[in-house]
């Protein structure tokens, strides 16, 4: 999971180096935690959180198929 945030990440922002993603496991099950520069914040969120809200979509889809819950966290 922690690829694929980091390679839709990576596709979306201007400066690609920047981008880091953690993967902490949680009682809850998976937290992941997606940082990119402050410029890229917005193109990562998209309008009304269009662009983060899918890329939520696609982490909990991967983890319900892997057996488990995960969440996505953009700071």
């Amino acid at each position: 999971m922690k690829e694929l945030v980091e390679y839709i990440a990576k596709s979306i922002v201007n400066s690609p180096d920047a981008v880091v993603v953690t993967e902490e496991q949680t009682e809850q099950g998976i937290t992941l935690k997606l940082q990119v520069a402050d410029e890229d914040k917005g193109r990562v969120i998209g309008k009304q959180g269009r662009i983060a809200e899918a890329m939520r979509t696609l982490v909990r889809v991967k983890a319900a198929k892997a057996g488990t819950r995960a969440i996505l966290e953009i700071t």
